[in-house]
């Protein structure tokens, strides 16, 4: 009698065992993994809420932390606030390494936003007149980005061996209509400064212009091309590049399917850049 209680008692144990160690692995192979990236409004955010449905099914759950400016996701990122963020390209980058001492790093490509000029008092921007104030933020990595529009339209010339993506007002060669550049402003404002009126024309992110209900493609004057080096990035800390929760947000901003859809939701005022299969 003794003898079979203390089997059944061991029957019992082995089996709450088995319950503890099956619930161990279920919940093991259920765990997740919570980033936050940190983003402009548009189309940054609305790209990032596009794809948190893949990103759970893969055991990572995105939180998505929106930034009106162009000056703080970085230092967040910096800070360990964010674990990524979502809203700049190689030289802005390596232009803020460069002034704080940083070491972000590039996790890969996604999009291209053509930076446009928008004017009321002309249709063409070689059509400016002598003189005329064109009114550009002071994000200094934009420059290189304004300054080709200007070549392009032949209206500037730039001193020899200027490198494009590190170039500003200063390496203006010739300036045959004597254009005024006025750069203090913040990013931000530039749309607003268009709808008032200001200035002859003005430098618009593409981001900030469809956020206020502008049409780079019908609205600007002259355009980004879309081999511009100019592509969106995601940024992480030295390090995190291969986190595999990193890795999976890249898969996922890069797919085909989310590369089709930025093509698609933005009708070509936002330029996919890269896939994966």
């Amino acid at each position: 009698m003794q003898k079979k209680r203390i089997l059944g008692l061991l029957a019992i144990a082995a089996t709450a065992f088995l319950l503890v160690g099956c619930g161990k692995s279920s919940s093991s192979s259920s765990k997740t993994t919570t980033i936050t990236v940190g983003a402009s409004a548009v189309p940054h955010a609305q790209i990032l809420k596009h794809i948190q449905p893949e990103l759970k099914k893969e055991g990572v759950n995105l939180k998505i932390k929106v930034f009106q400016d162009y000056v703080l996701p970085n230092k967040a990122l910096a800070s360990k606030e964010l674990d990524a963020n979502y809203f700049q390209h190689v030289p802005f980058l390596d232009n803020w390494n460069k002034e704080n001492n940083g070491t972000l790093v590039s996790a890969g490509t996604v999009h291209l936003e053509p930076i446009g000029v928008f004017s009321k008092k002309v249709k063409n921007l070689k059509n400016l007149k002598e003189g005329a104030t064109v009114l550009v933020s002071s994000n200094v990595a934009d420059y290189g980005r304004v300054l080709t529009l200007f070549k392009d339209a032949g209206l500037i010339t730039l001193k020899k061996g200027t490198d494009i993506t590190s170039a500003n007002f200063n390496d203006i060669a010739t300036n045959k209509k004597h254009l005024v550049f006025k750069h203090s402003y913040e990013a931000k404002l530039m749309p607003q400064f268009y709808k008032n009126n200001e200035g002859d024309a003005v430098v618009i992110n593409a981001n900030y212009a469809v956020q206020a209900g502008l049409d780079p493609r019908k609205d600007a004057i002259a355009l980004e091309k879309s081999d511009s080096p100019y592509a969106n990035i995601v940024a992480v800390r030295k390090g995190d590049k291969n986190k595999p929760a990193i890795k999976k947000l890249m898969k996922a901003l890069r797919s085909k399917s989310t590369q089709s859809w930025i093509k698609k939701h933005y009708k070509g005022a936002i330029l996919p850049v890269a896939s994966t299969n």
